[in-house]
């Protein structure tokens, strides 16, 4: 008989996990995660604003992007959500810039591609097929990487690129999708020329001081949420990145569906749908929050249960669960918007199980 030969494991970024961590559940990993995003948030910010080797990187990409083109920003699940602030920081002060998916980019766009000045391709793994296939077909284009893992085949193949230095994480992307939203902004802020260290250390003061205090609903925001046929989460600007990286936390770890919209795009054609059986996630945030209201007031009208995340403090009706959290500036709302849906998710992973088993190995990734 054959001897059978264990596989040996191939843990995240060659990293093996504590004991602890180990003989950990899902739902357990899931929280022992998100409470960890402040602290790696703080460590980033750190060294992207000292660090000599990410000071030289971040200026790479800065001489990159002063050429003719649109800056684009190029990823896929996670990694595309958390580069929707980088994209809509640049925007706002008048620089072309554009998230766009590595799958779509790699099949259909070659053709345009020369036409960037920067492309800064997202991965938390640095094995994703597709970005591996662009570094591969890049050639001599201004390319850049954001990447937590550097022991990957990405970031051995990039000659420009910016660690997320949100440790190895085996649940959702919840450091990961952090850390890379604030690299994205970091890296605009910087094409832009425009100071950004004192704005995001009060950014990780805020985030770290609303996390205990949203998490701390969690029970009462799942009682809310129980039952609902549809969850719709609605978001504008950097936050609809916020709705997307929540859509899938809220369908990785419970199971439940889950779809993200544009205010836009959630008022024309989803809304006409809206009964008793929906509950929307409304981010009223950012320079557009009346917006926001006014469609959750809408929702409440046509029957639906909203839970409404805004900088305001509202009063509860049975319909309406109001959640404050404090301002931040644009775009850093793409960061603190998805406290809400992340202790909504564990609310609901606690009361029905977690879906998605811990990450501790990647297997094969393949398109």
């Amino acid at each position: 008989m054959e001897e059978v030969k264990k596989q040996v494991p191939c843990w995240i970024s060659g990293i093996e996990p504590s004991k602890e961590l180990l003989a950990a559940s899902g739902t357990q990993i899931l929280e022992i995660e998100c409470r960890e995003q402040p602290e790696r948030l703080h460590e980033l910010i750190r060294s992207y604003a000292s660090d000599s080797a990410v000071r030289a990187e971040l200026k790479k990409f800065r001489d990159l992007a002063s050429k003719n083109g649109p800056v684009l920003f190029i990823g896929m699940g996670a990694s595309f959500c958390s580069s929707i602030s980088g994209s809509i920081l640049l925007q706002s002060h008048g620089r072309s810039s554009f998230s766009v998916d590595a799958g779509e980019w790699l099949h259909y766009s070659s053709t345009v591609w020369d036409d960037a000045a920067l492309s800064v391709l997202l991965t938390t793994s640095g094995e994703s097929a597709e970005l591996v296939e662009l570094f591969k077909k890049g050639g001599n284009r201004g390319l850049g990487l954001i990447c937590n893992n550097p022991a990957s085949t990405c970031w051995n193949l990039a000659g420009n690129k910016l660690p997320i230095l949100a440790g190895p994480e085996y649940g959702n992307a919840t450091k990961t999708y952090t850390n890379a939203t604030a690299a994205s902004i970091i890296l605009a802020s910087e094409i832009l020329d425009r100071p950004w260290e004192e704005e995001a250390e009060r950014v990780t003061e805020i985030f770290s001081a609303n996390l205990d205090r949203v998490f701390a609903m969690r029970n009462d925001l799942e009682k809310f949420c129980r039952g609902a046929s549809n969850t719709e989460i609605i978001g504008r600007g950097a936050a609809f990145g916020g709705a997307v990286m929540s859509a899938l936390c809220i369908r990785e770890m419970s199971g439940y569906r889950a779809a993200a919209h544009t205010g836009a795009g959630f008022r024309h054609g989803p809304n006409l749908d809206v009964d008793a059986s929906h509950v929307a996630v409304i981010f009223a945030l950012g320079r557009v929050a009346e917006l926001g209201v006014k469609l959750a007031q809408e929702c409440n009208r046509r029957g639906g249960k909203v839970v409404l995340v805004s900088t305001e403090e509202r009063d509860a009706t049975d319909t309406l669960f109001p959640v404050r959290i404090d301002a931040v500036p644009e775009p850093w709302e793409g960061i603190t918007s998805l406290l809400v849906p992340q202790a909504l998710t564990l609310g609901m992973v606690e009361q029905t199980g977690c879906r998605l088993p811990p990450r501790f190995q990647y297997g094969v990734m393949e398109q």
